[in-house]
């Protein structure tokens, strides 16, 4: 439990302040789409015997490079290419585990969460890799608000966006990728996505924005942690029904 709250806690931040980016962008679905391409990763790794994790990893980041790169150089719909890898991701997940004949408890923690298959290892491995990809938020912050707000503008100004978006959509893929283990790769999109919808609703600038939005995250992990351990209930499908709590209370609050 202690484990599962320290990774709990690293991804309310990973996903709060990615999640403000995405939804930024109009790309909210993209957290959806990867989380499933994450599930094949897993998928490979519980049928050929390598770490679910990583294999989660390296498939949700090509994921990413592969959608940024059919949006930039095919100039294909957003929302089509979304849908398109999105149901190809789960049917050929679903096909690799009925073929190797995997799909048992394992799989179910990595479709809906469970706060009791954390490992020390996947603590070590979270906590690494999303301090790096925190930095690197960070780091491009302001460029990547500026692409958010205008894409066209910012490419007149000589900011790389092309380079910027891949880099987005690679940070995205391995912060989902490390959720799944608590959150559910079913799930991990809506602790990205609603606690900045909720942050919206107070009208506030970006900053203030992404930090009530962390704060919308870091209680809905450790209020869904809790009531999942003290009740033996899915993690993530808790976790989830908290921060959806935390959205309408924010929309009564700040309705006209």
């Amino acid at each position: 439990m202690q484990r599962a709250f320290i990774v709990g806690m690293i991804i309310a931040v990973l996903a709060s302040v990615s999640g403000t980016f995405v939804v930024l962008r109009r790309y909210s679905m993209i957290s959806e789409t990867l989380a499933h391409s994450a599930l094949v990763g897993v998928a490979v790794g519980l049928v050929a015997g390598f770490n679910p994790l990583w294999m989660a990893v390296i498939v949700a980041i090509f994921s990413a490079w592969l959608i940024e790169y059919l949006r930039s150089e095919f100039s294909l719909y957003s929302d089509a290419i979304l849908a398109i890898l999105l149901s190809g991701s789960l049917a050929a997940a679903v096909i690799i585990v009925s073929l190797g004949g995997a799909f048992n408890n394992s799989l179910f923690s990595y479709l809906f969460g469970s706060i009791l298959s954390v490992s020390y290892e996947d603590v070590v491995t979270i906590s690494i890799f999303g301090t790096m990809a925190l930095v690197t938020l960070l780091l491009f912050s302001k460029e990547l608000y500026f692409v958010a707000y205008d894409e066209e503008v910012a490419k007149t100004s000589g900011v790389k966006v092309k380079l910027l978006n891949f880099l987005l959509v690679s940070v995205v893929a391995i912060i989902i990728a490390l959720s799944i283990r608590v959150v559910g790769s079913l799930l991990i999109g809506a602790l990205m996505v609603i606690p900045t919808i909720a942050a919206l609703q107070f009208k506030v600038g970006f900053v203030k924005t992404v930090m009530i939005s962390l704060v919308f995250a870091l209680i809905s992990v450790f209020a869904g942690m809790t009531l999942s351990f003290h009740f033996s209930l899915p993690s993530g499908a808790t976790i989830v029904l908290c921060v959806l709590f935390i959205f309408i209370i924010s929309l009564i609050i700040n309705r006209k």
